[in-house]
């Protein structure tokens, strides 16, 4: 895990084609398959986590981030593959690589203190040393780009005010900087024009209604250009090369966000793209002949490339979907990763234009382990207790068959609004390696499912969301193979909360629960996020509550003020550090089941936050979960748990 939170009539009708229940997948034959060869955690966690991608200056080396060293640190590797030259030494705090310097070999990267999201801006100059661009003991730092012309980059920090972030230039030879962009209403920086005039602003009213305004870096003059009725959510994307255009999504007028292009000498508005599903982000190369779209495809990501305003093909790889495209300055060149159900990200690199190849740089699973010998996952629907579809994203243990039932897990995601997708995780193969199907619910409230379907949990957190995991266990009983006794909930953030609530709620739902960093007390957290939440706190009040205004249904909704209800054995993860979901929310829980002589194993990692940065942690809380399953699912395969 990582540490990266209207009415229903029309996401009904726009749900209510598609199939109910079990896929075939499902739904194996009535002879036991033979059963997949068991590996231990170290043998998983022994697989890479890699990300980020930039090209050198002179674009003969890629610039990254890798944990094979046990904790994220800055890598380089030749283009043409090799041996990955380790280039930060960490043992304590991940470095995250953000890019190499236009014109040579510095480069950028960032990082927090232990966990605390406190991210600085640092450069590794050429002599070895390394500088912190954005000292300070509370601030927290964003790269921003570079200038059109690469003379300059861009940093957005808080340093001024807790609340809101200031954009400033940073010269790329001094590091001397210039305060470009004063913040004081609250606006979110996107981005800035290739000529540096123009800066998008971001501007949140609900978590589904936002809009975009244009400052005038030059005038000062800040305008609205998406005046809209109803909800809509309106985000910034990227200027065009000519600084002529801001290309925007948009769900406007309909349920799915689509790509606009907004004309900044005539303030007209132009339809650029558009598909079945949202389309998550459209950006261009740096040389402008190429740009670069995702769309959010039922789970998946799947990408579209342009070359001058066509489509182009993307590389056909075996094995999974291409993420994260990335170009050289020249456009000659483009890094991408390969992502499948049974394959950890691995960068590439291909010539823009060949016919040849690409070129796999990383071979991030673990040695020990044959895909062959992991599992696949399907899309699976079931309806909920009002007829509402919920998307899910299920796994199976190869040899679940009728005649050998499995136990199962209900994995919920974080959020508010996020969305399971699919793609390796090491913790759900892990999972599914040790026997349990896993069924990673997409329940009302996530995202990649339209704008009403999105905003069917506003205000009702702890109910509606909740049922629809209640509803996931028929599912899963429909599939034949799992066995309805042996059914546990697990999940991490706003997952870990409806972890809680389904103990506290609906206490005979479920065998387990495992809480990774939730809420168990909606005020205390509310009250407690962090200053730089500032320009999206009301919205996040409006969906959830206000601490003062809604305090009385708050606390109906807090697990931890109904946690005399808890019966059945919980385990809860915590980083001590985590400033999202502060350690108090963990302890107070864990002493308030404690209490109804539950079965209660709390595991707390003092140099984590909301998440995971270190091999040894994730390793340690992966083993205890399975270990915790293990004795509360499994006692005496064909006994039903207690």
């Amino acid at each position: 895990m990582s540490r990266p939170m209207l009415t229903l009539v029309a996401s009904l009708a726009l749900l209510a084609a598609l199939p109910d229940a079990a896929v075939a997948a499902a739904k194996p034959a009535a002879t036991s398959p033979k059963p997949a060869k068991r590996y231990t955690i170290e043998q998983f966690m022994a697989t890479v986590n890699i990300g980020g991608a930039s090209f050198s200056a002179d674009e003969s080396r890629i610039l990254f981030h890798s944990n094979e060293s046990g904790i994220f640190n800055v890598y380089a590797m030749p283009v043409g593959g090799g041996k990955p030259v380790q280039l930060t030494d960490s043992k304590n705090d991940g470095h995250y690589a953000i890019s190499f310097f236009p014109s040579d070999d510095r480069f950028l990267y960032t990082r927090d203190q232990g966990g605390n999201e406190l991210d600085h801006l640092y450069v590794r100059e050429l002599d070895g040393s390394e500088r912190d661009l954005t000292p300070g003991d509370k601030l927290k730092a964003n790269f921003a780009g570079w200038s059109g012309d690469d003379s300059a980059f861009y940093v957005t920090t808080n340093e001024r005010d807790p609340k809101f972030f200031d954009l400033y230039r940073y010269d790329a030879k001094t590091y001397a900087r210039t305060l470009v962009f004063k913040n004081d209403a609250g606006w979110q920086l996107s981005d800035v024009s290739r000529d540096g005039r123009w800066l998008a602003l971001g501007k949140t009213n609900t978590t589904a209604d936002s809009d975009v305004h244009l400052a005038d870096l030059k005038s000062g003059a800040i305008k609205h250009i998406t005046p809209h009725q109803g909800v809509a959510r309106f985000a910034s994307q990227d200027f065009d090369p000519e600084s002529r255009e801001l290309l925007m999504t948009s769900n406007d007028g309909g349920e799915f966000t689509r790509v606009i292009a907004y004309d900044l000498a005539s303030g007209k508005t132009r339809e650029v793209e558009k598909a079945d599903w949202d389309v998550a982000y459209t950006a261009f190369s740096k040389d402008g002949r190429h740009r670069v779209t995702g769309v959010n495809a039922d789970a998946s990501i799947a990408l579209r490339l342009y070359r001058d305003g066509k489509p182009i093909a993307l590389p056909k790889l075996p094995g999974g979907e291409v993420r994260g495209v990335s170009f050289s300055r020249s456009g000659k060149r483009m890094a991408f990763y390969v992502n499948g159900d049974r394959s950890p990200s691995n960068l590439f690199v291909a010539e823009v234009g060949s016919n040849a190849a690409p070129t796999q740089l990383t071979q991030s699973l673990s040695k020990a382990i044959d895909p062959n010998e992991l599992v696949d996952a399907s899309i699976v629907r079931f309806k909920s207790f009002d007829g509402m579809v919920i998307p899910s994203v299920y796994m199976q243990p190869k040899d679940a068959s009728p005649t050998h039932k499995v136990p199962a897990i209900v994995w919920v995601h974080g959020g508010p609004g996020g969305q399971t997708m699919r793609g390796y995780s090491a913790l759900m193969q892990y999972f599914v390696n040790n026997g349990y199907a896993v069924l990673g619910i997409n329940n009302r409230g996530s995202s990649g499912y339209g704008k009403s379907f999105f905003t069917a949990d506003d205000g009702k957190h702890g109910r509606e969301p909740l049922w629809d995991c209640i509803e996931a266990k028929t599912f899963l009983a429909s599939t034949g193979v799992i066995d309805p006794d042996r059914i546990g909930i697990v999940g991490g953030s706003y997952g870990g909360y409806m972890v809680l609530s389904a103990m506290a709620f609906r206490p005979e739902a479920f065998k387990v629960g495992i809480n990774i960093f939730g809420v168990s007390n909606w005020i205390r957290t509310l009250e407690s996020i962090p200053p730089y939440w500032e320009s999206q706190r009301l919205a996040l009040y409006q969906e959830v509550g206000d601490p003062v205004k809604d305090r009385e249904r708050l606390m109906a909704t807090s697990p931890l003020f109904h946690a005399h209800e808890i019966k059945k054995p919980l385990m809860v993860i915590q980083g001590a550090n985590d400033p999202r979901v502060i350690k108090p929310e963990s302890d107070d829980i864990v002493a308030a089941v404690k209490k109804n002589g539950v079965p209660v194993d709390y595991l707390v990692f003092d140099d984590e936050g909301h998440g995971f940065s270190k091999k040894k942690n994730s390793l340690e809380a992966n083993r205890r979960m399975v270990e915790f399953l293990d004795k509360y699912l499994k006692p005496g395969l064909g006994q039903p748990a207690k």
